[in-house]
Protein backbone atom coordinates (compact mmCIF):
# COMPACT_ATOMS: atom_id res chain seq x y z
CA UNK A 1 0.00 0.00 0.00
CA UNK A 2 2.74 2.49 0.80
CA UNK A 3 4.49 1.64 -2.90
CA UNK A 4 2.34 4.01 -4.24
CA UNK A 5 3.45 6.88 -6.57
CA UNK A 6 2.67 9.66 -6.70
CA UNK A 7 1.56 9.36 -2.68
CA UNK A 8 -1.81 9.69 -2.19
CA UNK A 9 -3.63 11.69 0.46
CA UNK A 10 -5.12 9.10 2.18
CA UNK A 11 -4.76 5.41 2.47
CA UNK A 12 -6.43 2.78 4.56
CA UNK A 13 -5.77 -0.65 4.37
CA UNK A 14 -7.56 -3.64 4.83
CA UNK A 15 -6.99 -7.65 5.72
CA UNK A 16 -8.14 -9.38 2.25
CA UNK A 17 -7.91 -9.09 -1.22
CA UNK A 18 -10.09 -8.79 -4.37
CA UNK A 19 -9.07 -11.56 -6.84
CA UNK A 20 -8.98 -11.34 -10.85
CA UNK A 21 -10.51 -14.01 -12.47
CA UNK A 22 -11.47 -15.06 -16.06
CA UNK A 23 -15.10 -14.92 -14.13
CA UNK A 24 -14.50 -11.08 -13.40
CA UNK A 25 -16.55 -8.47 -15.12
CA UNK A 26 -15.92 -5.45 -15.53
CA UNK A 27 -18.62 -2.18 -15.35
CA UNK A 28 -18.28 1.28 -16.75
CA UNK A 29 -21.17 3.82 -15.26
CA UNK A 30 -22.58 6.64 -17.64
CA UNK A 31 -19.59 8.97 -18.11
CA UNK A 32 -16.85 7.01 -17.48
CA UNK A 33 -17.15 4.46 -20.76
CA UNK A 34 -13.86 5.88 -22.02
CA UNK A 35 -11.71 4.83 -18.71
CA UNK A 36 -13.48 1.62 -18.66
CA UNK A 37 -12.29 0.67 -22.41
CA UNK A 38 -8.75 1.99 -21.74
CA UNK A 39 -8.32 0.12 -19.01
CA UNK A 40 -9.96 -3.28 -19.62
CA UNK A 41 -7.81 -3.14 -22.68
CA UNK A 42 -4.48 -2.88 -20.76
CA UNK A 43 -5.35 -5.48 -18.61
CA UNK A 44 -6.73 -7.39 -20.72
CA UNK A 45 -3.12 -7.22 -22.55
CA UNK A 46 -1.11 -7.43 -19.43
CA UNK A 47 -3.26 -10.38 -17.22
CA UNK A 48 -5.23 -12.27 -20.23
CA UNK A 49 -8.02 -12.03 -18.44
CA UNK A 50 -11.51 -11.06 -20.50
CA UNK A 51 -13.13 -8.16 -18.23
CA UNK A 52 -16.32 -8.71 -19.36
CA UNK A 53 -18.28 -5.99 -19.55
CA UNK A 54 -20.82 -5.72 -17.08
CA UNK A 55 -24.71 -3.76 -17.46
CA UNK A 56 -24.87 -3.36 -14.21
CA UNK A 57 -22.59 -2.14 -11.28
CA UNK A 58 -23.87 -5.45 -9.76
CA UNK A 59 -22.68 -7.67 -11.71
CA UNK A 60 -19.03 -6.43 -11.16
CA UNK A 61 -19.67 -6.99 -7.29
CA UNK A 62 -17.69 -9.42 -5.51
CA UNK A 63 -14.70 -10.05 -7.78
CA UNK A 64 -15.12 -7.40 -10.49
CA UNK A 65 -14.49 -3.82 -10.93
CA UNK A 66 -17.12 -0.86 -11.38
CA UNK A 67 -16.04 2.70 -12.50
CA UNK A 68 -18.61 5.58 -11.70
CA UNK A 69 -18.58 9.07 -11.43
CA UNK A 70 -19.45 10.93 -8.01
CA UNK A 71 -20.44 14.67 -8.17
CA UNK A 72 -19.30 15.43 -4.33
CA UNK A 73 -15.47 14.71 -5.48
CA UNK A 74 -13.68 17.39 -6.77
CA UNK A 75 -12.67 16.94 -10.57
CA UNK A 76 -9.54 14.98 -10.54
CA UNK A 77 -9.86 13.23 -7.45
CA UNK A 78 -11.37 9.66 -6.85
CA UNK A 79 -11.94 7.05 -4.15
CA UNK A 80 -10.94 3.61 -4.79
CA UNK A 81 -12.43 0.91 -2.45
CA UNK A 82 -11.01 -2.62 -2.44
CA UNK A 83 -13.60 -4.48 -0.47
CA UNK A 84 -15.66 -7.84 -0.09
CA UNK A 85 -17.79 -6.08 -3.15
CA UNK A 86 -15.19 -6.23 -5.94
CA UNK A 87 -13.21 -3.16 -6.58
CA UNK A 88 -14.92 0.27 -7.05
CA UNK A 89 -13.37 3.30 -8.57
CA UNK A 90 -15.28 6.78 -8.01
CA UNK A 91 -14.47 10.17 -9.69
CA UNK A 92 -15.70 13.64 -9.94
CA UNK A 93 -15.26 13.70 -13.38
CA UNK A 94 -13.81 10.99 -16.04
CA UNK A 95 -10.45 12.69 -15.23
CA UNK A 96 -10.77 11.41 -11.59
CA UNK A 97 -11.86 7.62 -12.48
CA UNK A 98 -8.90 7.70 -14.79
CA UNK A 99 -6.45 8.67 -12.41
CA UNK A 100 -7.93 6.28 -9.55
CA UNK A 101 -7.51 3.20 -12.83
CA UNK A 102 -4.11 4.39 -12.62
CA UNK A 103 -3.76 3.58 -8.68
CA UNK A 104 -5.63 0.13 -9.50
CA UNK A 105 -2.62 -0.97 -11.68
CA UNK A 106 -0.14 -0.26 -9.69
CA UNK A 107 -1.60 -2.05 -6.68
CA UNK A 108 -1.69 -5.21 -8.95
CA UNK A 109 1.68 -5.45 -9.37
CA UNK A 110 4.99 -4.46 -11.95
CA UNK A 111 3.40 -6.93 -14.52
CA UNK A 112 0.12 -5.37 -15.03
CA UNK A 113 2.16 -2.69 -17.09
CA UNK A 114 3.39 -5.65 -19.72
CA UNK A 115 2.06 -5.50 -23.05
CA UNK A 116 1.37 -9.61 -22.61
CA UNK A 117 1.27 -12.10 -19.93
CA UNK A 118 4.59 -13.29 -18.96
CA UNK A 119 2.78 -16.39 -16.46
CA UNK A 120 -1.20 -17.21 -17.33
CA UNK A 121 -1.58 -19.25 -14.18
CA UNK A 122 -0.87 -16.47 -11.42
CA UNK A 123 -3.30 -14.91 -9.37
CA UNK A 124 -4.37 -11.22 -9.67
CA UNK A 125 -5.10 -9.78 -6.96
CA UNK A 126 -6.26 -6.31 -5.59
CA UNK A 127 -5.74 -6.00 -2.05
CA UNK A 128 -8.46 -4.75 0.15
CA UNK A 129 -7.72 -0.95 0.75
CA UNK A 130 -9.11 2.20 0.86
CA UNK A 131 -7.06 5.49 -1.06
CA UNK A 132 -8.54 9.11 -1.19
CA UNK A 133 -7.01 10.73 -3.54
CA UNK A 134 -6.92 13.88 -5.38
CA UNK A 135 -4.24 16.68 -7.13
CA UNK A 136 -2.65 19.73 -5.78
CA UNK A 137 -2.39 21.27 -8.97
CA UNK A 138 -4.03 21.52 -12.29
CA UNK A 139 -1.09 21.68 -14.28
CA UNK A 140 1.31 18.46 -13.95
CA UNK A 141 3.18 18.73 -16.96
CA UNK A 142 5.68 17.63 -19.57
CA UNK A 143 8.18 19.22 -21.83
CA UNK A 144 9.59 17.50 -24.80
CA UNK A 145 11.56 19.03 -27.43
CA UNK A 146 11.58 17.06 -30.54
CA UNK A 147 13.08 19.84 -32.49
CA UNK A 148 16.71 19.37 -31.36
CA UNK A 149 16.56 15.38 -31.58
CA UNK A 150 13.10 14.50 -33.22
CA UNK A 151 11.37 11.65 -32.14
CA UNK A 152 9.18 9.39 -33.78
CA UNK A 153 5.13 10.10 -33.78
CA UNK A 154 5.15 6.20 -31.81
CA UNK A 155 7.87 6.74 -29.46
CA UNK A 156 5.71 10.22 -28.59
CA UNK A 157 2.46 8.17 -28.05
CA UNK A 158 4.66 6.03 -25.70
CA UNK A 159 5.96 9.10 -23.42
CA UNK A 160 2.11 10.20 -22.75
CA UNK A 161 1.54 6.36 -21.48
CA UNK A 162 4.10 7.15 -19.67
CA UNK A 163 3.31 10.54 -18.35
CA UNK A 164 -0.36 8.90 -17.59
CA UNK A 165 1.08 6.32 -15.46
CA UNK A 166 2.53 8.98 -13.54
CA UNK A 167 -0.48 11.21 -13.41
CA UNK A 168 0.82 14.33 -15.46
CA UNK A 169 -1.84 15.61 -17.34
CA UNK A 170 -0.15 18.65 -19.78
CA UNK A 171 2.35 17.52 -22.63
CA UNK A 172 4.25 21.13 -23.66
CA UNK A 173 4.83 19.75 -27.27
CA UNK A 174 7.91 21.41 -28.55
CA UNK A 175 7.85 21.76 -32.32
CA UNK A 176 9.76 24.16 -33.45
CA UNK A 177 13.45 25.44 -33.38
CA UNK A 178 16.70 26.92 -35.09
CA UNK A 179 17.66 23.00 -35.55
CA UNK A 180 14.11 21.84 -37.09
CA UNK A 181 10.46 22.10 -37.55
CA UNK A 182 8.16 19.27 -36.83
CA UNK A 183 5.00 20.12 -37.90
CA UNK A 184 3.46 20.16 -41.44
CA UNK A 185 1.70 23.44 -42.42
CA UNK A 186 -0.24 23.26 -45.38
CA UNK A 187 -0.25 26.40 -46.52
CA UNK A 188 3.59 26.81 -46.01
CA UNK A 189 5.20 23.61 -47.29
CA UNK A 190 8.65 24.02 -47.10
CA UNK A 191 8.26 24.36 -43.73
CA UNK A 192 8.60 20.60 -43.22
CA UNK A 193 10.25 20.16 -47.10
CA UNK A 194 13.43 22.37 -45.75
CA UNK A 195 12.90 22.90 -42.31
CA UNK A 196 12.57 19.91 -40.74
CA UNK A 197 16.10 18.39 -41.78
CA UNK A 198 19.60 19.54 -41.23
CA UNK A 199 22.87 18.11 -43.01
CA UNK A 200 24.48 17.01 -39.65
CA UNK A 201 24.42 17.74 -36.04
CA UNK A 202 26.67 18.70 -33.29
CA UNK A 203 27.79 15.31 -30.72
CA UNK A 204 27.59 16.60 -27.65
CA UNK A 205 27.78 20.27 -26.28
CA UNK A 206 28.13 22.87 -28.59
CA UNK A 207 32.25 22.82 -27.92
CA UNK A 208 32.70 19.16 -28.48
CA UNK A 209 34.72 18.74 -31.89
CA UNK A 210 32.51 15.88 -31.94
CA UNK A 211 29.83 15.45 -35.14
CA UNK A 212 27.10 13.09 -36.50
CA UNK A 213 27.74 13.59 -40.15
CA UNK A 214 24.62 12.69 -41.41
CA UNK A 215 21.08 13.96 -41.94
CA UNK A 216 18.60 14.14 -39.18
CA UNK A 217 15.31 14.96 -39.03
CA UNK A 218 11.79 14.33 -39.17
CA UNK A 219 8.30 15.82 -38.72
CA UNK A 220 4.30 14.85 -37.74
CA UNK A 221 1.86 15.29 -40.46
CA UNK A 222 -1.27 16.99 -39.30
CA UNK A 223 -3.06 13.79 -39.10
CA UNK A 224 -0.05 12.30 -37.00
CA UNK A 225 -1.06 15.70 -34.58
CA UNK A 226 -4.55 14.71 -34.49
CA UNK A 227 -3.72 11.10 -33.54
CA UNK A 228 -1.33 12.58 -30.89
CA UNK A 229 -3.83 14.73 -29.43
CA UNK A 230 -6.94 12.37 -29.52
CA UNK A 231 -4.36 9.53 -27.67
CA UNK A 232 -3.40 11.96 -25.38
CA UNK A 233 -6.92 13.08 -24.85
CA UNK A 234 -8.21 9.57 -24.05
CA UNK A 235 -5.33 9.81 -21.17
CA UNK A 236 -6.71 12.77 -19.91
CA UNK A 237 -3.67 15.00 -21.13
CA UNK A 238 -4.12 18.00 -23.08
CA UNK A 239 -1.57 19.20 -25.30
CA UNK A 240 -0.21 22.66 -25.18
CA UNK A 241 1.91 23.01 -28.64
CA UNK A 242 4.92 25.42 -28.79
CA UNK A 243 5.73 27.67 -32.45
CA UNK A 244 8.96 29.35 -30.46
CA UNK A 245 8.70 33.00 -32.26
CA UNK A 246 10.42 35.37 -32.51
CA UNK A 247 14.00 33.52 -31.55
CA UNK A 248 15.02 30.03 -32.08
CA UNK A 249 13.46 30.10 -35.35
CA UNK A 250 16.24 29.72 -37.86
CA UNK A 251 14.55 26.53 -39.14
CA UNK A 252 11.68 28.68 -40.37
CA UNK A 253 14.12 31.63 -41.89
CA UNK A 254 15.78 28.80 -43.66
CA UNK A 255 12.67 27.63 -45.41
CA UNK A 256 11.17 30.96 -46.13
CA UNK A 257 14.11 33.28 -46.21
CA UNK A 258 11.60 36.56 -46.72
CA UNK A 259 10.96 35.84 -42.71
CA UNK A 260 14.36 36.80 -41.24
CA UNK A 261 16.08 40.52 -41.52
CA UNK A 262 17.49 40.61 -45.00
CA UNK A 263 18.89 43.78 -44.62
CA UNK A 264 21.67 42.64 -42.44
CA UNK A 265 22.04 38.78 -43.51
CA UNK A 266 22.12 37.20 -46.37
CA UNK A 267 19.20 34.61 -45.43
CA UNK A 268 18.98 33.14 -48.90
CA UNK A 269 21.97 31.34 -47.74
CA UNK A 270 21.19 30.21 -44.56
CA UNK A 271 20.38 26.68 -43.45
CA UNK A 272 18.62 24.51 -40.53
CA UNK A 273 21.18 25.18 -38.15
CA UNK A 274 23.73 21.97 -36.98
CA UNK A 275 24.81 23.57 -33.65
CA UNK A 276 23.65 24.19 -30.44
CA UNK A 277 22.96 27.35 -28.48
CA UNK A 278 21.18 30.85 -29.24
CA UNK A 279 21.03 31.48 -33.34
CA UNK A 280 21.65 35.27 -33.73
CA UNK A 281 18.91 34.61 -36.52
CA UNK A 282 15.53 35.73 -35.38
CA UNK A 283 12.23 36.90 -37.11
CA UNK A 284 11.67 40.01 -38.42
CA UNK A 285 8.86 41.97 -37.15
CA UNK A 286 7.23 43.10 -40.31
CA UNK A 287 3.83 42.86 -41.48
CA UNK A 288 4.95 39.75 -43.65
CA UNK A 289 6.23 37.73 -40.40
CA UNK A 290 3.14 38.76 -38.44
CA UNK A 291 0.85 37.46 -41.22
CA UNK A 292 3.13 34.19 -42.00
CA UNK A 293 2.46 33.30 -38.40
CA UNK A 294 -1.40 33.75 -38.38
CA UNK A 295 -1.39 31.69 -41.05
CA UNK A 296 0.83 28.66 -39.10
CA UNK A 297 -1.29 29.60 -36.04
CA UNK A 298 -4.62 29.44 -37.95
CA UNK A 299 -4.07 25.54 -38.80
CA UNK A 300 -2.23 25.22 -35.28
CA UNK A 301 -5.75 25.90 -33.87
CA UNK A 302 -7.54 23.68 -35.72
CA UNK A 303 -5.38 20.69 -34.63
CA UNK A 304 -5.14 21.43 -31.02
CA UNK A 305 -8.04 22.20 -29.09
CA UNK A 306 -5.86 23.28 -25.56
CA UNK A 307 -6.98 26.35 -23.71
CA UNK A 308 -3.02 27.52 -23.69
CA UNK A 309 -0.93 27.95 -27.11
CA UNK A 310 2.95 28.35 -26.40
CA UNK A 311 4.65 31.10 -28.39
CA UNK A 312 8.18 30.37 -26.86
CA UNK A 313 9.18 34.19 -26.81
CA UNK A 314 12.50 33.23 -25.32
CA UNK A 315 16.18 33.93 -25.88
CA UNK A 316 15.37 35.91 -28.94
CA UNK A 317 18.70 37.99 -30.07
CA UNK A 318 18.63 41.93 -30.51
CA UNK A 319 22.22 42.13 -32.66
CA UNK A 320 20.22 41.89 -35.83
CA UNK A 321 17.53 44.02 -34.94
CA UNK A 322 19.84 46.47 -33.59
CA UNK A 323 21.73 46.37 -37.03
CA UNK A 324 18.77 46.57 -39.57
CA UNK A 325 17.47 49.59 -40.74
CA UNK A 326 14.26 48.29 -41.54
CA UNK A 327 14.03 46.87 -37.65
CA UNK A 328 14.80 50.61 -36.51
CA UNK A 329 12.13 52.43 -38.78
CA UNK A 330 9.75 50.09 -37.35
CA UNK A 331 10.42 50.89 -33.62
CA UNK A 332 10.32 54.45 -34.50
CA UNK A 333 7.32 54.24 -36.36
CA UNK A 334 5.78 51.97 -33.13
CA UNK A 335 6.98 54.43 -30.89
CA UNK A 336 8.55 52.10 -29.08
CA UNK A 337 11.64 52.87 -26.48
CA UNK A 338 13.73 49.90 -27.73
CA UNK A 339 14.49 46.77 -29.20
CA UNK A 340 12.91 44.61 -25.87
CA UNK A 341 9.65 46.89 -26.20
CA UNK A 342 9.82 45.63 -29.85
CA UNK A 343 9.83 41.94 -28.59
CA UNK A 344 7.01 42.74 -26.10
CA UNK A 345 4.95 44.64 -29.20
CA UNK A 346 5.54 41.51 -31.36
CA UNK A 347 4.40 39.36 -28.88
CA UNK A 348 1.41 41.36 -27.35
CA UNK A 349 0.03 40.94 -31.21
CA UNK A 350 -0.24 37.31 -30.32
CA UNK A 351 -2.03 37.49 -27.56
CA UNK A 352 -4.19 39.33 -29.18
CA UNK A 353 -4.84 37.58 -31.68
CA UNK A 354 -5.22 34.76 -29.85
CA UNK A 355 -7.13 35.93 -27.02
CA UNK A 356 -9.84 36.57 -29.94
CA UNK A 357 -9.95 33.54 -30.84
CA UNK A 358 -10.79 32.16 -27.23
CA UNK A 359 -7.20 30.89 -26.49
CA UNK A 360 -4.62 32.09 -23.95
CA UNK A 361 -1.15 32.66 -24.52
CA UNK A 362 1.34 31.17 -22.53
CA UNK A 363 5.22 32.07 -23.15
CA UNK A 364 8.80 31.61 -21.32
CA UNK A 365 9.52 34.35 -18.68
CA UNK A 366 11.18 36.56 -21.41
CA UNK A 367 8.02 38.06 -22.27
CA UNK A 368 8.37 39.49 -19.19
CA UNK A 369 10.88 42.14 -20.76
CA UNK A 370 9.52 45.24 -21.96
CA UNK A 371 5.99 44.42 -20.50
CA UNK A 372 4.09 41.67 -20.30
CA UNK A 373 1.15 41.26 -22.71
CA UNK A 374 -2.24 41.18 -21.23
CA UNK A 375 -4.08 37.95 -20.79
CA UNK A 376 -0.62 35.94 -21.34
CA UNK A 377 0.32 33.49 -18.56
CA UNK A 378 4.36 32.58 -17.79
CA UNK A 379 6.61 29.30 -18.05
CA UNK A 380 9.06 30.72 -15.45
CA UNK A 381 12.27 29.00 -16.53
CA UNK A 382 15.55 31.33 -15.83
CA UNK A 383 14.70 30.61 -11.65
CA UNK A 384 11.67 31.88 -10.30
CA UNK A 385 11.75 35.31 -10.16
CA UNK A 386 10.30 35.28 -13.78
CA UNK A 387 7.30 33.88 -11.78
CA UNK A 388 6.99 35.93 -8.70
CA UNK A 389 6.70 39.11 -10.54
CA UNK A 390 4.42 37.77 -13.10
CA UNK A 391 1.95 35.89 -10.36
CA UNK A 392 2.50 39.49 -8.33
CA UNK A 393 1.14 40.76 -11.62
CA UNK A 394 -1.53 38.76 -11.61
CA UNK A 395 -0.53 36.23 -14.58
CA UNK A 396 -0.89 32.72 -14.16
CA UNK A 397 2.30 30.89 -13.98
CA UNK A 398 3.96 27.58 -14.46
CA UNK A 399 7.16 26.69 -12.56
CA UNK A 400 9.94 25.07 -14.40
CA UNK A 401 13.00 26.48 -13.40
CA UNK A 402 16.08 25.36 -15.11
CA UNK A 403 17.88 25.00 -11.89
CA UNK A 404 15.37 22.33 -10.14
CA UNK A 405 13.24 20.27 -12.76
CA UNK A 406 15.39 20.72 -16.36
CA UNK A 407 16.13 16.70 -16.75
CA UNK A 408 18.69 17.66 -19.49
CA UNK A 409 20.57 18.35 -16.45
CA UNK A 410 23.44 15.87 -14.98
CA UNK A 411 22.08 13.22 -12.41
CA UNK A 412 25.46 12.93 -11.02
CA UNK A 413 29.20 14.49 -10.80
CA UNK A 414 30.63 11.41 -11.49
CA UNK A 415 32.78 11.16 -14.44
CA UNK A 416 30.66 8.66 -16.24
CA UNK A 417 27.29 10.45 -16.60
CA UNK A 418 27.12 10.22 -20.39
CA UNK A 419 27.75 14.46 -21.62
CA UNK A 420 27.05 15.99 -18.81
CA UNK A 421 25.26 19.33 -19.01
CA UNK A 422 24.24 21.69 -16.29
CA UNK A 423 23.65 21.50 -12.54
CA UNK A 424 24.00 18.34 -10.40
CA UNK A 425 20.48 17.50 -9.80
CA UNK A 426 19.79 14.19 -8.04
CA UNK A 427 16.54 12.63 -7.61
CA UNK A 428 16.83 14.04 -4.11
CA UNK A 429 16.59 17.21 -5.52
CA UNK A 430 13.91 16.99 -8.01
CA UNK A 431 12.27 15.05 -5.14
CA UNK A 432 12.57 18.72 -2.91
CA UNK A 433 11.65 20.89 -5.61
CA UNK A 434 8.73 23.48 -4.37
CA UNK A 435 7.25 25.01 -6.99
CA UNK A 436 5.13 27.75 -4.79
CA UNK A 437 7.51 30.80 -4.28
CA UNK A 438 7.69 30.98 -0.16
CA UNK A 439 7.49 35.10 -1.14
CA UNK A 440 4.27 35.04 -2.50
CA UNK A 441 1.27 35.74 -0.34
CA UNK A 442 -1.96 33.19 -0.61
CA UNK A 443 -3.78 35.21 -3.13
CA UNK A 444 -0.54 35.42 -5.32
CA UNK A 445 -0.02 31.92 -5.00
CA UNK A 446 -3.32 30.92 -6.35
CA UNK A 447 -1.83 32.01 -9.89
CA UNK A 448 0.71 29.38 -9.36
CA UNK A 449 -1.51 26.81 -12.18
CA UNK A 450 1.28 24.20 -11.03
CA UNK A 451 4.58 22.98 -12.33
CA UNK A 452 6.73 21.07 -15.18
CA UNK A 453 9.60 19.55 -16.11
CA UNK A 454 11.63 19.83 -18.95
CA UNK A 455 13.30 17.85 -21.16
CA UNK A 456 15.89 19.43 -23.36
CA UNK A 457 16.83 17.10 -26.26
CA UNK A 458 20.13 19.13 -27.53
CA UNK A 459 22.36 15.81 -25.84
CA UNK A 460 20.12 13.22 -26.47
CA UNK A 461 19.74 11.45 -29.65
CA UNK A 462 17.86 8.88 -29.42
CA UNK A 463 15.01 7.14 -27.25
CA UNK A 464 17.29 5.62 -25.14
CA UNK A 465 18.68 8.82 -23.67
CA UNK A 466 15.56 10.72 -23.29
CA UNK A 467 14.71 7.85 -20.98
CA UNK A 468 17.87 8.06 -19.43
CA UNK A 469 17.44 11.58 -18.22
CA UNK A 470 14.05 11.40 -17.58
CA UNK A 471 13.80 8.79 -15.63
CA UNK A 472 13.38 8.15 -12.35
CA UNK A 473 13.55 11.93 -11.98
CA UNK A 474 10.01 12.35 -13.38
CA UNK A 475 8.76 9.96 -10.70
CA UNK A 476 10.03 12.50 -8.28
CA UNK A 477 8.32 15.23 -10.26
CA UNK A 478 5.06 13.41 -11.04
CA UNK A 479 4.87 13.04 -6.67
CA UNK A 480 6.05 16.63 -6.15
CA UNK A 481 3.02 18.04 -8.82
CA UNK A 482 0.58 15.61 -7.44
CA UNK A 483 0.92 15.41 -4.01
CA UNK A 484 0.17 17.88 -1.01
CA UNK A 485 3.96 17.38 0.08
CA UNK A 486 5.39 19.20 3.41
CA UNK A 487 8.16 21.97 3.02
CA UNK A 488 11.23 20.85 0.90
CA UNK A 489 13.25 19.88 3.60
CA UNK A 490 10.60 18.06 5.90
CA UNK A 491 10.40 15.38 3.01
CA UNK A 492 10.36 11.97 3.67
CA UNK A 493 13.02 10.94 0.98
CA UNK A 494 13.92 7.60 2.60
CA UNK A 495 10.26 6.71 2.01
CA UNK A 496 10.26 7.82 -1.20
CA UNK A 497 13.53 5.65 -2.33
CA UNK A 498 11.48 2.82 -0.32
CA UNK A 499 8.18 3.03 -2.83
CA UNK A 500 11.45 4.08 -5.75
CA UNK A 501 12.26 -0.02 -5.05
CA UNK A 502 9.09 -1.13 -6.08
CA UNK A 503 8.52 1.34 -8.79
CA UNK A 504 11.29 0.45 -10.97
CA UNK A 505 9.90 -2.51 -11.32
CA UNK A 506 7.35 -0.69 -13.32
CA UNK A 507 9.34 1.45 -15.06
CA UNK A 508 11.50 -2.28 -16.03
CA UNK A 509 8.16 -3.58 -17.19
CA UNK A 510 6.99 -0.48 -19.12
CA UNK A 511 10.84 -1.11 -20.79
CA UNK A 512 11.88 2.50 -19.94
CA UNK A 513 15.81 2.91 -19.99
CA UNK A 514 15.94 4.67 -16.75
CA UNK A 515 19.35 5.21 -14.63
CA UNK A 516 19.70 2.84 -12.44
CA UNK A 517 20.38 4.35 -8.59
CA UNK A 518 23.94 2.50 -8.73
CA UNK A 519 24.76 4.36 -12.05
CA UNK A 520 24.96 4.61 -15.53
CA UNK A 521 25.16 1.07 -16.83
CA UNK A 522 27.79 0.51 -19.97
CA UNK A 523 25.85 1.31 -22.69
CA UNK A 524 24.22 4.08 -21.42
CA UNK A 525 27.54 5.95 -21.07
CA UNK A 526 28.91 8.02 -23.58
CA UNK A 527 32.68 8.21 -23.04
CA UNK A 528 34.62 11.36 -24.49
CA UNK A 529 31.43 13.09 -25.53
CA UNK A 530 32.18 16.86 -24.17
CA UNK A 531 29.46 17.89 -22.01
CA UNK A 532 29.60 20.98 -19.83
CA UNK A 533 29.71 19.97 -16.41
CA UNK A 534 29.47 23.73 -14.89
CA UNK A 535 28.02 24.39 -11.72
CA UNK A 536 25.76 27.31 -11.84
CA UNK A 537 25.90 27.08 -15.94
CA UNK A 538 22.46 27.71 -17.47
CA UNK A 539 21.90 24.90 -20.23
CA UNK A 540 21.57 24.75 -23.65
CA UNK A 541 18.22 26.09 -25.53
Amino acid sequence: MTELIPLPRGVLAGSGEVRLTAHSRLHAGTGTEGVGHWLRTALRQSTGLPLHEARELAEAEGDGIGLRLDPGLGPEEYRLVSGGDGVLIEGGSAAGVFWGAQTLRQLLGPDAYRRAPVDRDRTWAVPHVTVEDGPRFRWRGLMLDVSRHFMSKDGVLRYLDLMAAHKLNVFHFHLTDDQGWRIEIKRYPRLTEVGSWRARTKFGHRASPLWEEKPHGGFYTQDDIREIVAYAAERHITVVPEIDVPGHSQAAIAAYPELGNTDVIDTASLSVWDNWGVSLNVLAPTDNTLRFYEGVFEELLELFPSEFIHIGGDECAKEQWRESPTVQARIQELGLADEDALQSWFIGHFDKWLSARGRRLIGWDEILEGGLAEGAAVSSWRGYQGGIVAARAGHDVVMCPEQQVYLDHRQHAGPDEPVPIGYVRTLEDVYRFEPVPPELTPEEARHVLGAQANVWTEAMEDQGRVDYQTFPRLAAFAEVAWSGLPAPAERDFAGFERRMAAHYGRLDALGVGYRPPAGPLPWQRRPGVLGRPIEGAPPER
